[in-house]
């Protein structure tokens, strides 16, 4: 096997919202807290459900059910916030549950469908199947609406 064809298996942590699944890169996870409700903001986009106190900063909590266009979610004891570094901001991403850490082959994952919509492709990176599975791979750099993430470079 030549260099040119080695390629790295990528660390991906697989998570649900209601029946599907997701799944993001390993490597932008900083920790995964159980749900803690938001404090609102006001004039927030519908997605935003607020902001927690995470050891003394202020950490604003997604809504990724709502962000990706499938509804709000009504967060249960079971749910989980996921913290993630998006650029150089912290973000917790409210969603049902973590189920596993996957080990992907890049050269596996299949792209995106067009489905003639461009939030589709935006938001999801591709798609990975496993033992049967669909899974959503989530492209973090468009989870933030485009002024947020200006002022976060």
């Amino acid at each position: 096997m030549d260099a040119d064809h080695h390629t790295e298996t990528v660390e991906l942590i697989s998570f649900r919202i209601d029946s599907q699944e997701f799944c993001l890169d390993i490597m932008a996870v900083r920790e995964i807290r159980g749900w803690t409700a938001a404090t609102p903001l006001p004039h927030s986009p519908p997605f935003v459900r607020g902001v927690i106190n995470l050891r003394g900063a202020v950490l604003p909590i997604l809504d990724l059910k709502a962000r990706l266009g499938l509804g709000d979610a009504e967060p249960s004891a079971r749910s989980v916030i996921i913290v993630v570094q998006v650029g150089k901001r912290l973000v917790g991403l409210l969603v049902d549950g973590v189920s596993e850490i996957l080990a992907a082959d890049p050269n596996t994952v299949q792209a995106t469908p067009n489905v003639g919509c461009d939030v589709v492709t935006r938001f999801v990176r591709g798609i990975i199947t496993l033992e049967g599975r669909m899974i959503s791979w989530i492209a973090l750099d468009d989870i933030l609406p485009p002024e947020e993430t200006a002022e976060a470079a």
